[in-house]
């Protein structure tokens, strides 16, 4: 009988006291045995590392490597390169799995060994609460056109099937920091096939000093950087430059750079083939998506209005966001209050959907100092 494969799981930490002995738990007590943990320790100058140890202490399965700060991207390729398994599954310090998490993904990899890597849903975990994940639709259509414009998994929830992948294909660039997971799915999926598991595997979550949170603005750049330089690659558009722009600043200009950036790439999408044009589609709304919420971030309502108004969106977006914005060029103090209101229904309607995280968090508690 053929032995499981060994799965590998990577776990970069920096200052994670509050979360890694979950996160840890959680993969010590996965339903697949046959597993190794190397947790990366990125120069923590809390009680990271002193949480790390205990757990190496408890269970043989728990390697560390601990030095001076270098960053998540060379963590990373720091573990890709000493791990021993055939498949090699990341984790975040600030995360947990569930328990049938890496039997899921190893049962995956076994009923399709071609794939290269694979992803799944998460629920997510915020001020207590977890929300059920969905799939959404799109995912239906081609992951590797898909990621050419969004990070097609959740960084945490990807499993990299090194039997398939070369390993000169599995190394992070630092080039794209903080958004090295997009640039090394979009590489990978030209190459190799991939999959999404429509389960939530983990619980992500949610908190001001997660990477996301604290380099909101870098990891937009450079996302938008990368779409340009895809969409130049496939012949889509000339020149990214437009595209870029309004990742480093939000102004009436770069706004209506970036309106006449989506409305020339829709039109080339449109004369694309059959068989590859509703992949396409499906990515260019949701970069017009990410440069809506990139522009609502700034909450200047007219800048909004001058987004919808010139790519001539106001269909795609929700009912109430399109009247909360109408008003926006000319009274802009109501436009953000009528938002602001909108976002607080919202978050009742999410509180009282939501689930609470108490028992989902219970069998992980064990181990937190």
């Amino acid at each position: 009988m053929t032995a499981a494969p060994l799965i590998s799981v990577l776990l970069p930490v920096y200052n994670a006291e509050p979360y890694v002995a979950a996160a840890v738990q959680s993969i010590l007590r996965q339903d697949y045995g046959r597993l190794e943990l190397i947790a990366i320790d990125d120069g923590s100058t809390d009680r990271s590392l002193e949480i790390l140890d205990r757990c190496r202490r408890d269970d043989s399965r728990v390697s560390i490597i601990s030095r001076e700060n270098r960053g998540l991207v060379a963590s990373l390729n720091e573990g890709l390169a000493i791990a021993q398994g055939e498949l090699v599954a990341r984790m975040d310090a600030d995360d947990f799995a569930y328990p049938w998490r890496l039997s899921r993904q190893a049962a995956l990899f076994a009923a399709r060994p071609e794939l290269g890597f694979c992803g799944a849903l998460v629920d997510m975990l915020l001020h207590g609460r977890v929300a059920k994940g969905r799939l959404d639709p799109v995912f239906r259509l081609d992951l590797s056109v898909l990621s050419k414009f969004f990070t097609i998994f959740m960084h945490p929830t990807v499993v990299y099937n090194r039997r398939i992948i070369g390993e000169a294909d599995l190394d992070y660039d630092g080039f794209y920091r903080h958004a090295e997971d997009f640039d090394l799915f979009r590489r990978l999926a030209e190459r190799y096939p991939a999959a999404l598991i429509p389960e939530s595997l983990l619980v992500y979550r949610l908190h001001p000093g997660s990477v996301t949170s604290r380099h909101a603005r870098e990891m937009r750049r450079t996302h938008l950087r990368i779409v340009s330089e895809n969409l130049e690659s496939e012949g889509l558009t000339e020149d990214g430059a437009n595209l870029r722009a309004i990742g480093e600043t939000v102004t009436f200009d770069t706004v209506a750079r970036a309106a006449a950036f989506i409305c020339a790439l829709e039109e080339r999408i449109a004369a694309l083939p059959d068989t590859t044009r509703p992949s396409f589609e499906a990515g260019a709304l949701n970069l017009f998506y990410f440069l809506y919420q990139l522009v609502n971030d700034e909450e200047r309502p007219a800048l909004a209005h001058e987004l919808l108004t010139l790519t001539g969106k106001w269909n795609v977006i929700r009912r109430r966001e399109k009247y909360a914005l109408i008003p926006g060029a000319r009274a802009p103090w109501l436009s953000q209050a009528s938002m602001r209101a909108g976002k607080c229904a919202d978050w009742v309607a999410y509180r009282f959907k939501s689930a609470p995280a108490a028992s989902v968090l219970a069998p992980y508690r064990t181990g937190v100092a």
